[in-house]
């Protein structure tokens, strides 16, 4: 189901039948070193992992995080964008990843306009968030350059690795 299109890309739900996308996604180097090891490594694995939080905040929420689907090339799957709100944090944050080959092309601003704007307008949020590690120099630049402006350090994990909270009003 597509939520939102921009130029180039259509954002669409995840569905169950992601999951081998799913799996190549959150076991590439740039995801597992700021994002963390989501030790995904079956279909059975990403499945679960999709029906217990995409599929679940799809429904509980009403938003998520979405797959990005690129045009040009047969809506081939390129990364994901979205929104979730953790228990650990006052505000729904916005989060996104890329496949390596189609990262620093930009994808990333123009989904997260795209996912902005439907956090505002079709989801009614006024405030959003975003966390990420300090030594996170591409995403805390694209961040920025989104209106986001940081706010405190915090710790939302029980990891207790400190994070950098950005927010930005909608």
């Amino acid at each position: 189901m597509v939520v939102a299109e921009t130029e180039r890309l259509l954002i669409t739900k995840f569905s169950l039948e992601d999951a081998p996308f799913f799996i190549e996604l959150v076991n590439t180097p740039k995801f597992i070193k700021y994002i963390g090891n989501r030790k995904v490594k079956t279909i059975e694995q990403a499945q679960e992992r999709i029906t217990n939080g995409h599929l679940k905040n799809y429904a509980e929420l009403g938003y998520g995080f979405y797959k990005l689907l690129l045009k040009s090339e047969n809506n081939k799957p390129i990364g994901t964008n979205g929104l979730t709100k953790r228990d650990t944090l006052e505000l729904p944050d916005i989060g996104f990843a890329m496949l390596p080959e189609y990262e620093n092309k930009g994808f990333g601003y123009e989904s997260s306009i795209a996912v902005l704007k439907l956090a505002k307008n079709t989801y009614k949020l006024k405030k959003i968030g975003a966390i990420t590690l300090e030594h996170n120099v591409n995403s805390i630049k694209l961040l920025e350059k989104l209106g986001l402006t940081y706010e405190k350090k915090v710790k939302p994990f029980e990891d207790d690795a400190e994070l950098l909270l950005f927010v930005k009003n909608l």
